[in-house]
């Protein structure tokens, strides 16, 4: 009998689930995911952090219906604890939530902000060769006139961790541009094991939050950490760019709309057919509404009055443009 394919494995899918927006969030990604892949072989966790001593307040899914209903797509909820991030820094839950997945066991992590929009057998997944989300503007790190460049910034950071740093360079692109050098939007990646990640991402987030380069100290990472640190992580993994062909994450298969503004202002229909499609059923529809942003945006039409401001075969290159004439129109809200 043939040996199966590592590309063709089970997985599981995480997302991370708590009170607030991400709730709300984490319901429209499972009922996204039921509806394009209602034969996933896999298991979707919701990672929900708990109460402690880095948390201001109670971070879990209070709200009974929401988990009731995220249960009722598929979902399992995990706790995790907190033990280096929390209130002072919530990007770090998609780092710490990794241990509460099966150890061994194959993963992708997508942020709750992101719609299932085609079939996840498309994606050619090599579990040993991990990648992430190449849908990035050049956000990090920030050049002063008379500090170190891209080349001395990020170099400190594979030098830090021991890691060689030549093989990480897009030699096709100019030397001192951003792109030259490995740099994801953290919004999903992916690994055979979700404990050996974040084990990895924990102690890099760490090592750099708390000692950072010198070649870093006029640099903000806050909220930055978690994509800092994401590329040192895959490349110590033997991972890179494009390690899934490209146009399928963030393509056909998966939208991470990050603010619905921005997904009814920039993608495509098929995304916001997804979304109206997911959100129409009551059961659904009524737990969505309890978030007034959304409400507004979706059925109240507000989505509609901002899509109707943009050609989406012309839109404004950068995505602050595209964020101040929604906020013009007084149509921001998330």
């Amino acid at each position: 009998m043939a040996k199966k394919s590592k590309k063709s494995q089970a997985y599981n899918i995480m997302i991370v689930g708590q009170s607030g927006r991400l709730q709300y969030e984490a319901v429209m990604f499972a009922a996204s995911l039921q509806h394009t892949n209602p034969n996933f072989k896999g298991r979707l966790f919701v990672a929900e952090p708990q109460p402690g001593d880095l948390w201001e307040r109670d971070p879990r899914i209070k709200d009974v219906q929401v988990r009731e209903t995220l249960e009722a797509l598929g979902a399992e909820i995990v706790a995790f604890e907190n033990e280096h991030f929390g209130q002072s820094y919530p990007y770090g839950n998609k780092i710490e939530g990794l241990k509460a997945l099966p150890k061994g066991e194959p993963f992708v992590f997508f942020d709750t902000d992101t719609l299932i929009t085609g079939p996840l057998s498309d994606v050619p997944f090599d579990f040993d060769r991990p990648s992430a989300s190449m849908r990035r503007e050049g956000t990090w790190p920030t050049i002063e006139l008379y500090g170190p460049g891209y080349t001395e910034i990020w170099k400190s950071l594979y030098d830090k961790f021991g890691l060689e740093f030549e093989s990480s360079l897009d030699l096709t692109q100019p030397d001192e541009y951003w792109e030259r050098y490995l740099y994801f939007n953290a919004g999903w990646f992916f690994y055979r094991c979700p404990h050996e990640f974040g084990e990895r991402f924990t102690e890099y987030a760490v090592a750099v939050r708390d000692d950072p380069p010198d070649a870093l100290v006029c640099q903000q990472m806050n909220p930055w950490l978690d994509q800092v640190v994401l590329p040192l992580v895959i490349h110590s993994f033997g991972g890179g760019r494009d390690t899934i062909s490209p146009g399928l994450l963030d393509g056909s298969v998966s939208c991470h709309y990050r603010v619905l503004p921005l997904l009814y202002a920039r993608e495509n229909d098929h995304a916001i057919e997804i979304l109206e499609t997911i959100t129409a059923p009551n059961k659904i529809k009524k737990i969505i509404k309890q978030y007034d942003p959304f409400k507004r945006m979706i059925f109240q039409r507000k989505g509609k009055r901002v899509r109707d401001m943009f050609n989406r075969n012309a839109l404004p290159r950068r995505e602050k443009m595209i964020r101040n004439q929604i906020k013009r129109a007084n149509l921001w809200m998330r």
